[in-house]
Protein backbone atom coordinates (compact mmCIF):
# COMPACT_ATOMS: atom_id res chain seq x y z
CA UNK A 1 0.00 0.00 0.00
CA UNK A 2 1.20 3.69 -1.21
CA UNK A 3 2.23 5.59 2.24
CA UNK A 4 2.13 9.01 1.55
CA UNK A 5 3.69 10.47 4.23
CA UNK A 6 6.18 7.68 4.19
CA UNK A 7 9.50 10.24 4.10
CA UNK A 8 12.89 9.36 5.44
CA UNK A 9 14.26 11.69 8.69
CA UNK A 10 14.27 15.07 7.76
CA UNK A 11 11.91 17.44 5.78
CA UNK A 12 10.62 16.64 2.16
CA UNK A 13 12.09 19.21 -0.42
CA UNK A 14 9.82 20.43 -2.32
CA UNK A 15 10.90 22.78 -4.93
CA UNK A 16 8.89 22.04 -8.45
CA UNK A 17 6.83 25.17 -8.71
CA UNK A 18 3.95 24.05 -7.75
CA UNK A 19 1.89 22.39 -5.92
CA UNK A 20 4.29 24.54 -3.10
CA UNK A 21 4.70 23.62 0.52
CA UNK A 22 2.52 24.25 2.56
CA UNK A 23 3.10 26.37 5.75
CA UNK A 24 1.64 24.71 9.29
CA UNK A 25 -0.27 27.63 10.20
CA UNK A 26 -2.43 27.03 6.96
CA UNK A 27 -2.74 23.32 7.45
CA UNK A 28 -3.87 23.83 10.92
CA UNK A 29 -6.52 26.34 9.50
CA UNK A 30 -8.03 23.70 6.91
CA UNK A 31 -8.22 21.00 9.95
CA UNK A 32 -10.77 23.93 11.66
CA UNK A 33 -14.56 21.62 12.02
CA UNK A 34 -16.71 22.23 8.66
CA UNK A 35 -19.74 24.48 9.72
CA UNK A 36 -22.95 24.85 7.76
CA UNK A 37 -21.91 26.85 4.34
CA UNK A 38 -25.83 28.11 4.36
CA UNK A 39 -25.30 29.06 8.31
CA UNK A 40 -25.00 32.98 9.59
CA UNK A 41 -21.15 32.36 10.68
CA UNK A 42 -20.39 31.10 7.03
CA UNK A 43 -22.05 33.87 5.57
CA UNK A 44 -19.88 36.56 7.54
CA UNK A 45 -16.77 34.80 6.71
CA UNK A 46 -17.54 34.53 2.97
CA UNK A 47 -18.27 38.13 3.19
CA UNK A 48 -14.59 39.08 4.80
CA UNK A 49 -12.43 36.52 2.43
CA UNK A 50 -13.86 37.98 -0.94
CA UNK A 51 -13.40 41.41 0.11
CA UNK A 52 -9.62 40.82 1.42
CA UNK A 53 -9.03 38.50 -1.60
CA UNK A 54 -9.03 41.71 -3.91
CA UNK A 55 -6.26 43.13 -2.60
CA UNK A 56 -4.02 40.04 -3.62
CA UNK A 57 -5.04 41.05 -7.16
CA UNK A 58 -4.70 44.60 -6.77
CA UNK A 59 -8.43 44.33 -8.41
CA UNK A 60 -11.49 46.87 -7.81
CA UNK A 61 -13.16 44.26 -9.19
CA UNK A 62 -15.06 41.16 -7.54
CA UNK A 63 -13.47 37.76 -7.68
CA UNK A 64 -15.03 34.69 -8.15
CA UNK A 65 -14.09 31.52 -6.22
CA UNK A 66 -14.39 27.89 -7.87
CA UNK A 67 -13.77 24.86 -6.08
CA UNK A 68 -11.60 23.71 -9.04
CA UNK A 69 -7.82 23.62 -10.37
CA UNK A 70 -6.54 26.50 -12.60
CA UNK A 71 -7.56 24.65 -15.91
CA UNK A 72 -10.90 25.00 -14.55
CA UNK A 73 -10.81 28.83 -13.77
CA UNK A 74 -9.36 28.84 -17.78
CA UNK A 75 -12.72 27.23 -18.77
CA UNK A 76 -15.09 29.57 -16.83
CA UNK A 77 -13.23 32.93 -18.24
CA UNK A 78 -13.57 31.40 -21.80
CA UNK A 79 -17.68 30.24 -21.69
CA UNK A 80 -18.99 33.28 -19.35
CA UNK A 81 -17.18 35.67 -22.39
CA UNK A 82 -17.45 33.87 -25.80
CA UNK A 83 -19.84 32.37 -28.45
CA UNK A 84 -19.52 29.60 -30.03
CA UNK A 85 -16.51 30.17 -32.90
CA UNK A 86 -15.35 32.85 -31.67
CA UNK A 87 -11.62 33.74 -32.68
CA UNK A 88 -9.61 34.13 -29.67
CA UNK A 89 -5.81 35.12 -30.08
CA UNK A 90 -3.42 33.61 -28.04
CA UNK A 91 0.14 34.25 -27.84
CA UNK A 92 2.44 30.40 -27.53
CA UNK A 93 5.02 31.20 -24.40
CA UNK A 94 5.41 27.78 -23.05
CA UNK A 95 3.57 24.82 -22.06
CA UNK A 96 0.60 26.34 -20.02
CA UNK A 97 -0.36 28.90 -23.19
CA UNK A 98 0.06 25.52 -25.16
CA UNK A 99 -2.49 23.77 -23.26
CA UNK A 100 -4.96 26.94 -22.58
CA UNK A 101 -4.93 27.28 -26.41
CA UNK A 102 -5.92 23.15 -26.86
CA UNK A 103 -8.99 23.37 -23.83
CA UNK A 104 -9.51 26.99 -26.46
CA UNK A 105 -10.35 24.45 -29.24
CA UNK A 106 -12.01 21.71 -27.62
CA UNK A 107 -14.59 24.21 -26.46
CA UNK A 108 -15.79 25.02 -30.54
CA UNK A 109 -13.50 28.18 -30.18
CA UNK A 110 -11.34 29.37 -33.35
CA UNK A 111 -7.79 30.10 -32.34
CA UNK A 112 -4.92 32.13 -33.68
CA UNK A 113 -1.66 31.09 -31.95
CA UNK A 114 1.35 33.63 -32.55
CA UNK A 115 3.99 31.75 -32.23
CA UNK A 116 7.97 31.66 -33.31
CA UNK A 117 9.90 28.58 -34.37
CA UNK A 118 11.50 25.64 -32.39
CA UNK A 119 12.04 26.90 -28.74
CA UNK A 120 12.02 30.45 -29.62
CA UNK A 121 9.21 31.35 -28.29
CA UNK A 122 9.49 29.29 -25.15
CA UNK A 123 12.77 31.45 -23.95
CA UNK A 124 11.06 34.75 -23.75
CA UNK A 125 8.12 37.03 -22.64
CA UNK A 126 4.89 37.43 -24.86
CA UNK A 127 5.72 39.62 -27.32
CA UNK A 128 3.18 42.82 -27.10
CA UNK A 129 3.91 44.32 -30.76
CA UNK A 130 3.33 41.03 -31.96
CA UNK A 131 -0.38 40.89 -30.69
CA UNK A 132 -0.69 45.19 -31.45
CA UNK A 133 0.10 44.14 -35.42
CA UNK A 134 -2.40 41.46 -35.06
CA UNK A 135 -5.41 43.40 -33.41
CA UNK A 136 -4.64 46.72 -36.03
CA UNK A 137 -4.54 44.11 -38.95
CA UNK A 138 -8.30 43.11 -38.23
CA UNK A 139 -10.75 46.07 -38.43
CA UNK A 140 -13.76 44.55 -38.51
CA UNK A 141 -12.79 42.73 -34.97
CA UNK A 142 -13.15 39.15 -35.72
CA UNK A 143 -10.94 38.40 -32.68
CA UNK A 144 -12.87 38.62 -28.84
CA UNK A 145 -10.37 37.71 -26.63
CA UNK A 146 -6.55 38.23 -26.34
CA UNK A 147 -5.27 35.50 -23.92
CA UNK A 148 -1.91 35.43 -22.25
CA UNK A 149 0.17 33.69 -19.14
CA UNK A 150 1.93 36.26 -17.20
CA UNK A 151 4.32 34.13 -14.98
CA UNK A 152 4.76 30.71 -17.21
CA UNK A 153 6.16 28.10 -15.20
CA UNK A 154 7.46 25.57 -18.22
CA UNK A 155 9.62 27.92 -18.86
CA UNK A 156 10.53 30.44 -15.78
CA UNK A 157 9.22 33.68 -17.56
CA UNK A 158 7.35 36.51 -16.45
CA UNK A 159 5.33 38.64 -19.26
CA UNK A 160 5.31 42.30 -18.84
CA UNK A 161 0.92 42.16 -18.94
CA UNK A 162 0.94 46.07 -18.88
CA UNK A 163 3.01 46.50 -21.90
CA UNK A 164 0.21 43.95 -23.43
CA UNK A 165 -2.73 45.96 -22.34
CA UNK A 166 -0.38 48.95 -23.61
CA UNK A 167 -0.53 47.53 -27.07
CA UNK A 168 -4.11 46.55 -27.20
CA UNK A 169 -5.05 49.95 -26.64
CA UNK A 170 -2.52 51.08 -29.23
CA UNK A 171 -5.10 49.15 -31.80
CA UNK A 172 -8.01 50.78 -30.34
CA UNK A 173 -9.19 47.55 -30.37
CA UNK A 174 -12.25 45.96 -28.50
CA UNK A 175 -10.76 42.63 -27.45
CA UNK A 176 -11.11 41.28 -23.83
CA UNK A 177 -7.82 40.58 -22.57
CA UNK A 178 -7.33 37.49 -20.41
CA UNK A 179 -4.51 36.52 -18.09
CA UNK A 180 -3.41 33.23 -16.77
CA UNK A 181 -1.13 34.61 -13.62
CA UNK A 182 -1.61 30.73 -11.71
CA UNK A 183 1.73 30.40 -10.53
CA UNK A 184 2.21 34.61 -10.68
CA UNK A 185 -0.38 35.57 -8.41
CA UNK A 186 0.91 36.13 -4.38
CA UNK A 187 4.92 35.87 -5.66
CA UNK A 188 5.10 38.14 -8.35
CA UNK A 189 3.48 41.63 -8.89
CA UNK A 190 0.45 41.43 -10.68
CA UNK A 191 -2.47 44.54 -10.80
CA UNK A 192 -5.44 43.57 -12.26
CA UNK A 193 -7.43 46.77 -12.24
CA UNK A 194 -4.34 49.35 -13.33
CA UNK A 195 -3.07 46.64 -16.01
CA UNK A 196 -6.85 46.92 -17.27
CA UNK A 197 -7.01 43.21 -17.25
CA UNK A 198 -10.83 41.63 -18.29
CA UNK A 199 -10.42 38.37 -16.46
CA UNK A 200 -7.59 37.07 -14.67
CA UNK A 201 -7.52 33.23 -13.98
CA UNK A 202 -5.63 32.08 -10.66
CA UNK A 203 -4.91 29.00 -8.29
CA UNK A 204 -4.38 27.91 -4.88
CA UNK A 205 -1.24 25.99 -5.46
CA UNK A 206 1.60 28.53 -6.22
CA UNK A 207 2.01 31.54 -4.25
CA UNK A 208 -0.99 30.80 -1.98
CA UNK A 209 0.98 28.19 -0.49
CA UNK A 210 -2.61 26.28 -0.22
CA UNK A 211 -3.09 22.61 -1.82
CA UNK A 212 -4.40 22.18 -5.51
CA UNK A 213 -8.54 22.69 -5.32
CA UNK A 214 -9.31 26.11 -5.62
CA UNK A 215 -9.08 28.49 -8.80
CA UNK A 216 -10.05 31.86 -9.29
CA UNK A 217 -11.55 34.26 -12.07
CA UNK A 218 -10.90 38.67 -11.13
CA UNK A 219 -14.11 39.67 -14.02
CA UNK A 220 -14.01 43.23 -15.15
CA UNK A 221 -17.09 45.33 -16.06
CA UNK A 222 -16.64 44.74 -19.59
CA UNK A 223 -16.35 40.92 -18.56
CA UNK A 224 -19.51 41.23 -17.07
CA UNK A 225 -21.43 43.11 -19.66
CA UNK A 226 -19.82 40.21 -22.48
CA UNK A 227 -20.96 37.60 -20.04
CA UNK A 228 -24.84 38.78 -20.59
CA UNK A 229 -24.39 37.57 -24.15
CA UNK A 230 -22.28 34.66 -23.93
CA UNK A 231 -24.18 31.70 -25.91
CA UNK A 232 -21.03 28.72 -24.70
CA UNK A 233 -22.60 26.37 -22.61
CA UNK A 234 -22.10 26.30 -19.02
CA UNK A 235 -23.89 26.32 -15.50
CA UNK A 236 -21.34 25.39 -12.72
CA UNK A 237 -18.88 28.01 -14.24
CA UNK A 238 -21.83 30.73 -14.79
CA UNK A 239 -21.10 33.81 -12.58
CA UNK A 240 -24.22 35.80 -12.96
CA UNK A 241 -25.47 33.18 -9.64
CA UNK A 242 -21.95 32.89 -8.54
CA UNK A 243 -21.72 36.91 -8.29
CA UNK A 244 -25.66 37.01 -6.44
CA UNK A 245 -24.89 34.49 -4.33
CA UNK A 246 -21.19 36.13 -3.06
CA UNK A 247 -23.60 39.42 -2.34
CA UNK A 248 -24.46 37.68 0.90
CA UNK A 249 -21.15 35.89 0.95
CA UNK A 250 -22.62 32.47 0.17
CA UNK A 251 -22.06 30.66 -2.51
CA UNK A 252 -24.68 28.48 -5.16
CA UNK A 253 -23.23 25.45 -4.98
CA UNK A 254 -21.31 23.07 -2.30
CA UNK A 255 -17.67 25.64 -1.21
CA UNK A 256 -14.39 23.94 -0.58
CA UNK A 257 -15.32 25.31 2.86
CA UNK A 258 -11.74 23.55 4.45
CA UNK A 259 -10.05 25.54 1.66
CA UNK A 260 -11.42 28.41 2.09
CA UNK A 261 -10.50 28.66 5.75
CA UNK A 262 -7.05 27.74 4.60
CA UNK A 263 -7.04 30.41 1.66
CA UNK A 264 -8.49 33.11 4.56
CA UNK A 265 -4.90 32.10 6.49
CA UNK A 266 -3.27 32.25 3.54
CA UNK A 267 -4.23 35.96 2.96
CA UNK A 268 -3.56 36.83 6.08
CA UNK A 269 0.25 35.59 6.03
CA UNK A 270 0.27 37.22 2.88
CA UNK A 271 -0.51 40.84 4.20
CA UNK A 272 1.34 40.77 7.08
CA UNK A 273 4.19 40.78 5.22
CA UNK A 274 3.63 42.74 3.07
CA UNK A 275 3.17 42.12 -1.16
CA UNK A 276 6.49 44.59 -1.36
CA UNK A 277 8.10 42.57 0.78
CA UNK A 278 6.97 39.06 -0.47
CA UNK A 279 7.52 40.18 -4.32
CA UNK A 280 11.05 41.44 -2.84
CA UNK A 281 11.88 38.17 -1.44
CA UNK A 282 11.04 36.41 -4.26
CA UNK A 283 13.03 38.77 -6.61
CA UNK A 284 16.16 38.06 -4.26
CA UNK A 285 15.40 34.31 -4.54
CA UNK A 286 15.33 33.69 -8.13
CA UNK A 287 18.44 36.06 -8.44
CA UNK A 288 20.48 33.21 -6.20
CA UNK A 289 18.88 30.58 -7.79
CA UNK A 290 20.14 31.66 -11.36
CA UNK A 291 23.81 32.69 -9.90
CA UNK A 292 24.23 29.02 -8.96
CA UNK A 293 23.04 27.89 -12.17
CA UNK A 294 25.60 30.20 -14.16
CA UNK A 295 28.06 28.74 -11.34
CA UNK A 296 27.50 25.48 -12.65
CA UNK A 297 27.71 26.26 -15.73
CA UNK A 298 24.56 25.43 -16.78
CA UNK A 299 22.05 27.76 -18.77
CA UNK A 300 18.88 29.29 -18.06
CA UNK A 301 16.01 28.24 -20.59
CA UNK A 302 15.12 32.20 -20.49
CA UNK A 303 17.26 34.26 -22.45
CA UNK A 304 15.70 37.57 -21.91
CA UNK A 305 16.96 38.92 -17.98
CA UNK A 306 13.97 41.46 -18.54
CA UNK A 307 10.93 38.51 -17.56
CA UNK A 308 13.34 36.26 -15.11
CA UNK A 309 10.75 34.84 -13.24
CA UNK A 310 10.94 35.44 -9.47
CA UNK A 311 9.04 31.52 -9.17
CA UNK A 312 10.93 29.26 -11.20
CA UNK A 313 13.93 29.03 -12.81
CA UNK A 314 14.18 26.34 -15.75
CA UNK A 315 17.45 25.27 -16.35
CA UNK A 316 18.82 23.49 -19.83
CA UNK A 317 20.90 21.06 -19.62
CA UNK A 318 23.45 19.72 -22.37
CA UNK A 319 22.30 16.70 -24.86
CA UNK A 320 25.19 14.42 -22.50
CA UNK A 321 22.28 15.20 -20.04
CA UNK A 322 19.03 13.24 -19.77
CA UNK A 323 17.47 15.61 -17.29
CA UNK A 324 14.66 13.05 -16.16
CA UNK A 325 17.08 10.76 -15.22
CA UNK A 326 19.35 13.66 -13.12
CA UNK A 327 16.00 14.21 -11.32
CA UNK A 328 15.16 11.00 -10.15
CA UNK A 329 18.62 10.50 -8.96
CA UNK A 330 18.49 13.71 -7.22
CA UNK A 331 15.01 12.76 -5.63
CA UNK A 332 16.44 9.22 -4.80
CA UNK A 333 19.39 10.22 -3.16
CA UNK A 334 18.59 13.11 -1.29
CA UNK A 335 14.63 13.65 -0.81
CA UNK A 336 14.60 16.75 -3.10
CA UNK A 337 11.93 16.87 -5.63
CA UNK A 338 12.48 19.04 -8.99
CA UNK A 339 10.46 20.31 -11.85
CA UNK A 340 10.30 17.84 -14.92
CA UNK A 341 10.00 19.57 -18.29
CA UNK A 342 7.18 19.33 -20.32
CA UNK A 343 6.05 19.66 -23.70
CA UNK A 344 9.18 20.65 -26.37
CA UNK A 345 11.05 20.65 -23.14
CA UNK A 346 10.52 17.08 -21.77
CA UNK A 347 14.12 15.39 -20.79
CA UNK A 348 16.02 18.58 -21.69
CA UNK A 349 15.56 20.98 -18.53
CA UNK A 350 15.01 20.65 -14.99
CA UNK A 351 13.38 23.36 -13.13
CA UNK A 352 13.68 24.43 -9.46
CA UNK A 353 11.12 26.37 -7.63
CA UNK A 354 11.91 29.28 -5.30
CA UNK A 355 8.43 30.44 -4.42
CA UNK A 356 5.52 30.46 -1.89
CA UNK A 357 6.72 29.27 1.76
CA UNK A 358 10.51 29.39 0.71
CA UNK A 359 13.38 31.39 1.99
CA UNK A 360 17.19 31.89 2.15
CA UNK A 361 18.09 28.10 3.85
CA UNK A 362 15.25 26.55 2.08
CA UNK A 363 16.52 27.10 -1.45
CA UNK A 364 20.11 26.35 -0.20
CA UNK A 365 19.40 23.22 0.46
CA UNK A 366 17.70 22.92 -2.85
CA UNK A 367 20.97 24.15 -4.50
CA UNK A 368 23.05 21.78 -2.39
CA UNK A 369 20.90 18.69 -3.51
CA UNK A 370 21.13 19.78 -7.20
CA UNK A 371 24.64 20.15 -6.88
CA UNK A 372 25.22 17.26 -5.21
CA UNK A 373 23.19 15.27 -7.52
CA UNK A 374 24.96 16.65 -10.90
CA UNK A 375 27.93 15.20 -9.41
CA UNK A 376 26.82 12.03 -8.59
CA UNK A 377 25.42 12.15 -12.26
CA UNK A 378 28.54 12.32 -13.28
CA UNK A 379 28.51 16.06 -14.44
CA UNK A 380 31.46 18.14 -13.71
CA UNK A 381 29.94 21.62 -12.69
CA UNK A 382 32.50 24.46 -13.12
CA UNK A 383 32.00 26.32 -9.53
CA UNK A 384 30.18 25.86 -6.52
CA UNK A 385 26.24 27.34 -6.94
CA UNK A 386 25.86 27.09 -3.69
CA UNK A 387 28.57 29.63 -3.25
CA UNK A 388 27.70 31.71 -5.80
CA UNK A 389 24.01 31.68 -4.29
CA UNK A 390 25.07 32.69 -0.39
CA UNK A 391 27.29 35.70 -1.81
CA UNK A 392 23.67 36.99 -3.23
CA UNK A 393 21.74 35.89 -0.54
CA UNK A 394 23.69 36.97 2.60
Amino acid sequence: MLKLDNHPSGRHFLHIPGPSPVPSRILRAISYQTIDHRGPEFGAFGLELLKKIRLLFKSNDPVIIYPASGTGAWEAALVNTLNHGDTVLMYESGHFASLWQRLAQRMGLKTEFISKPGLAGWRGGVDAKAIEERLKADPNHIIKAVCVVHNETSTGVTSDIAAVRAAMNASNHPALLMVDTISGLGSANYEHSAWGVDVTVSGSQKGLMLPPGLSFNTISPKAITASKTANLPKAFWAWDEILEANQTGYFPTTPATNLLYGLSEAIDMILEEGLDNIFARHQKLGLACRAAVEAWGLEILCQDPSVYSPVVTSVLVPDSVDADALRKLILEKYNLSLGTGLGKLKGKVFRIGHLGDCNELSLLAALSGCEMGLAAYGYSIKSSGVVAAQNILR
